[in-house]
C-alpha cells in the first residue's frame, strides 16, 4: 500500500512540475504586467528561474519571506540571530516587490537577496546548487512542493516558523493533499502561532514542534516616526481617523460612510486613508478627488517634519489625507486618534492589527479577520480592539471614541497590556532553531 501511495505522490509531483513548467511564459507575462505598476517586478527577472550573476558565500542561513508582512517577521528574527551569531550571513528570498524592498533594510556585507525560484525542478535545482544554504527557514505560510523536495534531497533542514493556517488555506491544502501532505511532511518541523494553527498543520502531516505565539508582538517600533506622529496629533486642529492598510473597494465604502455624516461631523475630523499596496496610490488619490474631497498627500511633503506644519483644513469640504508612502505605518498610527483595520471590511481576511495597538492607536475591525483570527479574538476579548459590522458602523464608533476621551484612554491601556502579555515568541523561536544555526548550541548559565 505504501508503495502505491509513494508512486501516486511521485506521479502527482511530476504532473505538478510539468504544469509549473508550462506556466513559465505566463509567469513572465504576469511579471511584465505587474512591473508596469511596480517597477520592482522588472528587476532581476532571471533570478525567478534560477539564474544568478553573483557568487554565493558559504554557510548561508536561508530565510524565505514572501511579502511585506513576512519580511517584517524575518527582520525581528534576523536581529535576534545576530545577537548571538554576529557573523551569520543570510540569504533572503521574496515573492513580492514590497517584500523585496523591505528586505533591503536587513542586508549587511555578505548577505544575499534574490527572488524566490519559480517552483519547477530546474529552477529549484539551480537555486539550491548555486547557494547551498545550510538551513531553510520559511516564514508563516509558504510551502512549495519542488522547493522542499529539492532541499530534502540535499539534506538541507527546512523549518516553518511563526506558522499560521487559516481555514480557507487548510481547505485548499486538503483538496491538494497529494501535493501538500508530502511537502508538509518533508519539513523538519514547524513552530506555530496558536493551538488552532498547530492542529490544522498536524492534520496536513506537519511535525509541529511547539506553539510559541506570534513573533510580530516583538516588533521594535520606529520611535522617530512615533514621535513625529505624536507631534502632528498634538498640533493638528482636528482629530484624525485612519483607514489603515486598505484594500480595493474599502476606500469607496469609507468615503461613502463619511459623506453620509452630518456636515458638522464630516468637517470636524481629518480623515486619512493608507492603502495597503503602493501600486494603488494613484487610483485612490483619483477616487478621493473624483468625489470632491479636499486632498492632502504624504508624497507632497519632503519629510515628516514638514507634515507636522500642515495644520490648515478646508472646512467647507471633507479633508482627506492620503498616506501614499511605504514603511511609515508607525507614523500614521501615532498620528491618528482611532484606526479602522483595512482588509477586514471586505472578505480579504484583515491585516496585522498588532502594529496599531503597539502604537497606542485604538483599532476597530470589520467582520473579516480570518487571516488573524486568533489575534483578533484575543484583542477583542481583552478590550484592546473592537469589532463592528461594517464601515459605516466603524466610522460612527470612531467618532464616538474621539468624543469619549476616557473610553479612548482605556483602550490604549488595555492595548499595552495585550502587547506585553503576548511578547517573547522571538526568543523561544531562536531557542527552537539554534541547533540548526550553530555547530554547538550555546549553554545558558543559571542565574
Amino acid at each position: 500500500m505504501n508503495g502505491n501511495v509513494n508512486m501516486f505522490e511521485r506521479l502527482s509531483l511530476l504532473l505538478y512540475s510539468a504544469l509549473m513548467h508550462l506556466m513559465v511564459p505566463f509567469v513572465r507575462l504576469r511579471l511584465l504586467k505587474k512591473g508596469q505598476q511596480e517597477a520592482g517586478y522588472l528587476s532581476h527577472v532571471q533570478e525567478r528561474f534560477g539564474f544568478y550573476d553573483h557568487e554565493a558565500p558559504e554557510g548561508l542561513i536561508w530565510i524565505h519571506a514572501v511579502s511585506l508582512g513576512e519580511t517584517r517577521v524575518a527582520m525581528i528574527l534576523i536581529n535576534r540571530i545576530r545577537q548571538s551569531l554576529a557573523h551569520a550571513r543570510f540569504l533572503l528570498t521574496h515573492g513580492t516587490a514590497t517584500g523585496r524592498q523591505e528586505g533591503l533594510k536587513l542586508l549587511r556585507d555578505g548577505d544575499v537577496q534574490v527572488w524566490q525560484a519559480w517552483d519547477t525542478p530546474q529552477a529549484v535545482n539551480r537555486f539550491l546548487e548555486h547557494f547551498k544554504p545550510r538551513v531553510g527557514l520559511f516564514i508563516e505560510t509558504e510551502i512549495w512542493p519542488n522547493l522542499l523536495a529539492g532541499a530534502q534531497k540535499r539534506n538541507i533542514p527546512t523549518v516553518l516558523l511563526n506558522a499560521r493556517m487559516s481555514q480557507s488555506s487548510y481547505q485548499k491544502a486538503l483538496k491538494l493533499a497529494f501535493l501538500s501532505r508530502p511537502a508538509f511532511m518533508s519539513l523538519d518541523f514547524a513552530t506555530a502561532q496558536h493551538q488552532d494553527d498547530a492542529l490544522l498543520l498536524k492534520n496536513l502531516g506537519c511535525h509541529v514542534k511547539q506553539v510559541l505565539g506570534n513573533i510580530k508582538f516583538d516588533a521594535q517600533l520606529n520611535m522617530a516616526q512615533i514621535e513625529w506622529g505624536k507631534v502632528w496629533q498634538s498640533k493638528r486642529l482636528s482629530p484624525m481617523i485612519v483607514l489603515a492598510s486598505s484594500r480595493e473597494g474599502e476606500e469607496a465604502l469609507f468615503l461613502e460612510a463619511i459623506e453620509a455624516l452630518s456636515t458638522q461631523d464630516r468637517t470636524r475630523v481629518l480623515w486619512c486613508i493608507v492603502p495597503r499596496h503602493p501600486q494603488r496610490f494613484e487610483d485612490v488619490a483619483a477616487l478621493i478627488g473624483s468625489r470632491g474631497h479636499a486632498l492632502l498627500q504624504r508624497s507632497s511633503f519632503q519629510d515628516l517634519r514638514e507634515i507636522t506644519e500642515q495644520n490648515a483644513l478646508d472646512r467647507s469640504r471633507v479633508s482627506v489625507f492620503l498616506g501614499d508612502s511605504l514603511g511609515e505605518m508607525n507614523f500614521y498610527y501615532a498620528s491618528a486618534n482611532v484606526a479602522l483595520l483595512g482588509g477586514s471590511f471586505l472578505p480579504f481576511g484583515g491585516q496585522n492589527l498588532i502594529e496599531s495597538i503597539a502604537c497606542e492607536c485604538p483599532i476597530l475591525m470589520g467582520p473579516h479577520t480570518f487571516n488573524f483570527k486568533e489575534v483578533a479574538h484575543q484583542a477583542s476579548h481583552m478590550g484592546a480592539a473592537r469589532q463592528v459590522l461594517d464601515v459605516s458602523a466603524a466610522v460612527m464608533h470612531a467618532l464616538s471614541l474621539v468624543d469619549q476621551g476616557v473610553d479612548l484612554m482605556e483602550m490604549k491601556r488595555l492595548g499595552q497590556e495585550f502587547i506585553h502579555a503576548h511578547q517573547g515568541a522571538t526568543e523561544l523561536t531562536y531557542q527552537a532553531i539554534e541547533h540548526l544555526l550553530v555547530d554547538e548550541p550555546s549553554v545558558v548559565q543559571p542565574v
